[in-house]
C-alpha cells in the first residue's frame, strides 16, 4: 500500500481543525474559537457517531447484507451511508420535510431510500419520522435500527472521539465548551470528557425558539414545542440520549438569528457551515456578552476563550440559508420585513401582570375582573411556573376539588409556549394554533403575553392598514 494512503475514506474521520474567528463576534472581548466538524468526509460531526454506532451494532452481530434504519435531519444518515457503502450495507432513512432538498439527494446519491414525513405533528404520531422510521425497522428483517435518539452509542461516540481530541488539540486552554443541543450526542458525552479532565469548564447549549429545551432546563417545565425553521438542533421531545444535567447554561436563539451569522461566516470568515453552526455561534456570541456583563470576560490577564462545535457544512443548504429569495420569502433578510414581529404586538400594551404560586384563587380572579384579563403568567422568584386561565379557574371551582382559598399553584398549567420579541408573525400564527398563550421572554425576563385575540387584532389592523389607499 501507498506510504501516507488510508486504507478507505473512514480513516479520514476527526482530526478536524480549530480556527479562532475575528469578524462576526461583535467587538465582545472573548476569543470564540470553532472546531471545524464540517470537514469530515461525511460532511458532519456525525462521522463519529456513525462509525461508533456501526461498531457496537457489528459487535452484536451486525452482519453485510443487512439493513440500517434511522430517523434523521440528514448528516446521520449521510454518514451512515456513506459507511454502508464501504461495508455492504442497504439504507432506509426518514427525515421530516422541513429539510433541504439537497440532504435528500445527498442520502439518495448513496443509494438509499429516503421517506419523508411531516413535522408539525407530536413526536408520538404515527406520522412522525420518530415513529415512521420504528415502524420500518420492526417490518424489516436483518436490520439495524440506528436510533441516534436512544442508543448510549451516541454520546459514547462523543468521549471516545471528539473529547479527547479537543483535549490533545488546546490542552485545556479554554473556559467554555459550546454546542448546538439537538439528539445531545455532542455535548453530554464531549461534555463528559471535558468535565473529567478540566472541571472548571463551562458546558453551554444552545437551542432553538421552539425547541422544548431552553424553557425545560430554565424555567423545570414543559412547554409547547413548535415548528422552526433551522435544521439539526432542538426538539420536541427528550432524547435520553441528552445529559441535561452536564449543562451549565443554555442561550437561545431565533431562526433568524441562526441564518444571518451562518451567512456571515461564510462571506467573513470563509466557513461555509450549515445552520445549526451559525445557531451555535449565534449562541456563543450572546454567552460572550453575558460573561462580559459579569465580569468573566479576563482569566489570568487574557481575554477568556469559547470553543464551538460547527456540526456540518453548507453546500446542503443552497436552496434556503444561501439563497436570497428563500430568505426573502421567510423574512430573513433586512429588506423583507414581512408581517412584523412579536415585539409589533407587545410594543404599548401594558406592562406584564403576573401571580405567585401561593396566591389564592379568589385573589387572581379579583385581579383578573379588575385587569379585565383572561389569562396570568405564573412567576416565582422570577422563573415562569406555568399560567392560569379563566377556564382552568372555572374548571377548579365546578369541579369542586378546590375552593376559592385554595392555592392557584394547584390548577396552573403548560399549555402555553415561549417566544421570543423577534420571533416572527408568520411563525407566531402556529404556535397559537397549538397553545392556548405565547408568553414573550427576552433575556430571561417575561416581557409580554400574547392570545390568540391579540394576534387577530394585529393582523386585522396590519390588513386594513395594507389596502387603505395612500394618503393625497
Amino acid at each position: 500500500m501507498m506510504k501516507g494512503a488510508l486504507q478507505d475514506i473512514s480513516h479520514a474521520v476527526g482530526n478536524t481543525p480549530i480556527v479562532l474567528l475575528h469578524k462576526v463576534t461583535g467587538g465582545v472581548p472573548v476569543e470564540i474559537y470553532v472546531k471545524c466538524e464540517f470537514l469530515n468526509p461525511g460532511g458532519s460531526h456525525k462521522d463519529r457517531l456513525a462509525s461508533n454506532l456501526l461498531r457496537r451494532a457489528e459487535e452484536d452481530g451486525l452482519k453485510p447484507g443487512g439493513t440500517i434504519v434511522e430517523a434523521t435531519s440528514g448528516n446521520t444518515g449521510a454518514s451512515l451511508a456513506l459507511l454502508a457503502a464501504l461495508r455492504g450495507y442497504k439504507c432506509v432513512f426518514v427525515m421530516p420535510d422541513k429539510m433541504s432538498q439537497e440532504k435528500i439527494a445527498h442520502l439518495r446519491a448513496f443509494g438509499a431510500r429516503v421517506v419523508v414525513c411531516p413535522t408539525a405533528v407530536e413526536a408520538d404520531d404515527p406520522r412522525s419520522y420518530y415513529q415512521t422510521a420504528l415502524r420500518i425497522a420492526r417490518e424489516t428483517e436483518n436490520v439495524f435500527y440506528a436510533n441516534q435518539y436512544h442508543n448510549p452509542a451516541n454520546p459514547e461516540a462523543h468521549y471516545l472521539s471528539s473529547g479527547p481530541e479537543i483535549w490533545q488539540q488546546t490542552g485545556g486552554e479554554f473556559e467554555v465548551f459550546c454546542a448546538g443541543m439537538g439528539t445531545g450526542g455532542t455535548l453530554s458525552g464531549t461534555g463528559k470528557y471535558l468535565r473529567e479532565k478540566m472541571p472548571n469548564v463551562k458546558i453551554v447549549g444552545v437551542d432553538p425558539v421552539g425547541s422544548l429545551y431552553y424553557d425545560f432546563v430554565k424555567q423545570g417545565r414543559i412547554t409547547k414545542p413548535f415548528s422552526y425553521k433551522v435544521e439539526g438542533i432542538g426538539e420536541d421531545f427528550f432524547p435520553t440520549s441528552m445529559n441535561l444535567k452536564i449543562l451549565d447554561d443554555i442561550v437561545r436563539v431565533d431562526d433568524r438569528e441562526c441564518f444571518l451569522m451562518t451567512r456571515d461566516l461564510t462571506r467573513l470568515e470563509g466557513l461555509f457551515v450549515g445552520g445549526s453552526g451559525g445557531a451555535a455561534v449565534a449562541g456563543a456570541v450572546k454567552y460572550a456578552q453575558q460573561m462580559l456583563e459579569r465580569g468573566e470576560a479576563n482569566v489570568a490577564g487574557r481575554p477568556a476563550r469559547i470553543l464551538v462545535f460547527l456540526a456540518d457544512g453548507g453546500h446542503k443548504y443552497l436552496s434556503k440559508i444561501f439563497n436570497d429569495d428563500w430568505m426573502r420569502e421567510n423574512g430573513f433578510l433586512e429588506d423583507s420585513p414581512g408581517i412584523g414581529t412579536v415585539r409589533d404586538i407587545v410594543q404599548g400594551k401594558r406592562a406584564i401582570v403576573s401571580a405567585r404560586p401561593d396566591a389564592r384563587l379568589r385573589e387572581v380572579i379579583d385581579q383578573m375582573k379588575t385587569l379585565n384579563i383572561s389569562q396570568l403568567p405564573v412567576v416565582d422568584h422570577g422563573k415562569m411556573r406555568g399560567i392560569v386561565a379563566e377556564v382552568d379557574l372555572l374548571r377548579a371551582l365546578v369541579s369542586g376539588g378546590k375552593t376559592l382559598e385554595s392555592p392557584i399553584a394547584e390548577v396552573v398549567e403548560d399549555d402555553y409556549a415561549t417566544v421570543t420579541p423577534n420571533t416572527k408573525i408568520e411563525l407566531l400564527q402556529g404556535v397559537l394554533a397549538d397553545a392556548k398563550v405565547a408568553i414573550v421572554e427576552d433575556g430571561g425576563e417575561i416581557v409580554g403575553i400574547v392570545t390568540k385575540i391579540d394576534l387577530i387584532d394585529f393582523l386585522a389592523k396590519h390588513r386594513a392598514s395594507a389596502s387603505s389607499p395612500p394618503a393625497s
